[in-house]
C-alpha cells in the first residue's frame, strides 16, 4: 500500500505539528532528569540478573 504525496505531507506536518506540541513537557522532562540523581545500580542488577539467568538456561541444555 503506498501512500500518496499529499498523504505523506500531511502525515509529515501531524508528525512535526505533534512534535512541537509536546516539546514543553519534554523541555521539562529532559531538564528534570538532568537535574536529578543518576541511579545506574539501579539498571544494571536487573541487566546482570536477566543475564546470569540466560546463561544459567543454556547450560541447563
Amino acid at each position: 500500500m503506498e501512500l500518496s504525496v499529499w498523504e505523506n505531507v500531511f502525515l509529515g506536518i501531524m508528525a512535526l505539528g505533534l512534535i512541537f506540541w509536546m516539546r514543553p513537557g519534554i523541555k521539562a522532562s529532559l531538564q528534570q532528569k538532568k537535574d536529578g540523581p543518576t541511579d545506574w545500580l539501579g539498571a544494571l542488577i536487573p541487566i546482570i540478573g536477566v543475564v546470569l539467568f540466560v546463561i544459567f538456561l543454556i547450560m541447563m541444555v
